[in-house]
């Protein structure tokens, strides 16, 4: 029923541009340390642990195809996704349900002002919008993680490692990582702001807000990934 609220009033004016380019600032600039870093580390773990493996079959040089490939369709959006829903939907949960214990929302509504419109859409779409652009940086600093492991312990050049990661991704690799992040994006948010908007309990109100924003994100986001495989696979194989 949320989320049907939200959609009802996403496409009324006034539409809240600079709320949303403030939480899309907010929660870019801030998470993009944090991603960064699991990025490099994905490609750098992902690539040391294949190579011994591949190496039983004398196929090390498919390491960089098979690391391109896993963190395109797969590693680099969920992983985007969890990181950034650690963070940025227990702080939402955490500002609204702080809103919300201390009746801030209750007078924005006896003021006239719709708290779904001005709270929870610009925060959601921000979310929705977010999340592709980081999971693209996550793919890319991944994909030199692993060239910094190959380099060292194969030594690999650039040309060989970018040749074998390029031409090993077709389009149905690409679209349905781009697709799932936005899906994602949208979880988080609504997850996010729908815990914090129905905190109660004071204090202890707004922690459980913040917890289970993580946890039921985390949850939906894993349930929705499995889904999104399935019926990718079923389209595209």
């Amino acid at each position: 029923m949320f989320t049907l609220q939200f959609f009802r009033t996403v496409f009324l004016p006034p539409y809240e541009r600079a709320e949303v380019r403030k939480h899309m600032d907010e929660y870019g600039a801030k998470s993009l340390p944090l991603v960064g870093t699991t990025g490099v580390l994905i490609g750098l773990i992902l690539a040391m642990q294949s190579r011994p493996v591949l190496a039983r079959f004398g196929a090390e040089l498919y390491v960089p195809a098979l690391v391109s490939v896993s963190v395109i369709r797969e590693l680099g959006p969920i992983i985007t996704a969890l990181v950034v829903a650690g963070r940025v939907s227990s702080g939402i949960g955490a500002e609204l349900g702080s809103m919300r214990v201390t009746e801030q929302i209750d007078a924005m509504e006896v003021s006239g002002i719709d708290p779904l419109k001005y709270l929870v859409v610009p925060r959601t779409i921000a979310c929705t919008l977010l999340l592709p652009l980081l999971t693209g940086i996550v793919n890319m600093l991944a994909i030199l993680g692993a060239y910094v492991a190959v380099s060292t312990e194969m030594n690999m050049s650039w040309n060989l490692y970018s040749y074998g990661a390029v031409n090993s991704l077709w389009l149905r690799d690409v679209i349905p990582g781009i697709l799932k992040t936005i899906v994602f994006g949208f979880i988080i948010g609504i997850v996010g702001c729908y815990r914090g908007y129905h905190a109660s309990g004071g204090t202890e109100g707004v922690g459980r807000a913040a917890t289970s924003a993580v946890v039921i994100a985390s949850l939906a986001l894993l349930v929705t990934d499995m889904v999104l495989v399935k019926i990718v696979v079923m389209l595209w194989g």
